[in-house]
């Protein structure tokens, strides 16, 4: 167990998941558009709607996140709240993974493309930027992956 926001105990996370974050550029067009209302659910927090339901449920939300690719690079995480049942106008069930609206920058750890999302260790699941530097300008996509490349990031 750890402490975090203002002392919430949140368990050991068991599993993450990792997802590329289609049409974004940088963590701030993921912040923008998250701050759209077509990305809220009825209780006005953000969520990413998905085909799949995690069979691996108990242990996400567990402490778990979901960790964004952009670029070509994991660069942030945010704190998966709950899954959600969501049926849209073609009657299908989908899963609703609601968020908490702070994204954390991480740092940089290079992702190759794939489908839908992948289940991600904690150990593999790149370190949280130190607080002091949340606010940080992103470098350039190219130079963090080469920096992430080399160990430097």
């Amino acid at each position: 167990m750890k402490m975090v926001d203002m002392g919430t105990v949140v368990a050991d996370p068991k599993i993450h998941l990792v997802k590329l974050s289609v049409g974004s550029e940088t963590v701030e067009s993921l912040m923008e558009w998250q701050s759209g209302k077509q990305a809220h659910g009825p209780d006005g927090l953000p969520r990413h709607v998905t085909r799949m339901w995690p069979r691996r449920e108990a242990e996400l939300l567990e402490g778990g996140s979901i960790y964004w690719v952009i670029q070509g690079l994991i660069q942030c995480r945010q704190r998966i709240l709950r899954l959600d049942e969501v049926t849209r106008a073609d009657g299908i069930r989908r899963c609703g993974i609601v968020l908490d609206p702070q994204i954390l920058r991480t740092t940089t750890a290079r992702k190759r493309p794939f489908q839908g999302w992948r289940y991600l260790a904690p150990a593999d699941a790149p370190a949280d930027l130190p607080q002091n530097r949340q606010d940080e300008d992103a470098l350039p996509a190219d130079l963090s992956a080469a920096l992430a490349d080399i160990g430097v990031l």
